[in-house]
């Protein structure tokens, strides 16, 4: 079979497509892991997620719940990765048609860390899009001499959901050298 050069170019194409992520996932979740008092604290931000869709979500009085997966993970050259700790965070947002007031829940692994309630709605965007400072692990189980990173997938309910509970979801990584 003789390949044309526009077929080239188009089989080309769909490889590049095929193995590039999209560079929108990548700038809308910004990570900062920092190494203080041993432990690895990670703050991030979710810039794109409070959009009409969410809005509205929220305005219909429908619990809003933005889960954040974060796991500490090592490089294995030639393996899978190495995941040396995973903490789950979520917070949620009931929003009281009567009242006009916002109940804002943060847990982290299960435990309820923080309760609050506001009528503010950017006191709302922040608490379901910012985490500052979330330990990871103790630095007691990390090697100096290896290369490290954070990998967040996030996943909002019940905005962007179907019929059978998927949900779209956004991930992130940054790297970070251990420094004892």
């Amino acid at each position: 079979m003789r390949m044309t050069k526009r077929t080239v170019v188009l089989w080309a194409t769909l490889a590049v497509l095929a193995f590039t992520r999209p560079a929108t996932a990548q700038e809308s979740l910004r990570i900062t892991p920092t190494v203080r008092d041993g432990r690895v604290l990670v703050s991030f931000e979710l810039t794109d997620a409070f959009n009409q869709a969410v809005h509205e979500a929220i305005a219909s009085g429908l619990r809003t719940t933005f889960s954040y997966e974060l796991e500490l993970r090592t490089v294995v050259p030639g393996w899978i990765d190495r995941t040396i700790a995973k903490t789950v965070v979520t917070t949620s947002d009931q929003f009281d048609n009567l009242t006009r007031r916002h109940t804002l829940t943060r847990t982290i692994d299960g435990r309820i860390e923080d309760e609050t309630v506001t009528d503010d709605e950017s006191v709302v965007r922040a608490w379901l899009t910012k985490w500052t400072r979330v330990p990871v692990s103790d630095t007691s189980k990390l090697d100096p001499t290896r290369d490290y990173y954070v990998h967040i997938t996030t996943r909002a309910r019940p905005v962007g959901g179907s019929l059978l509970g998927l949900t779209r979801s956004i991930s992130g990584s940054a790297k970070f050298t251990f420094i004892p």
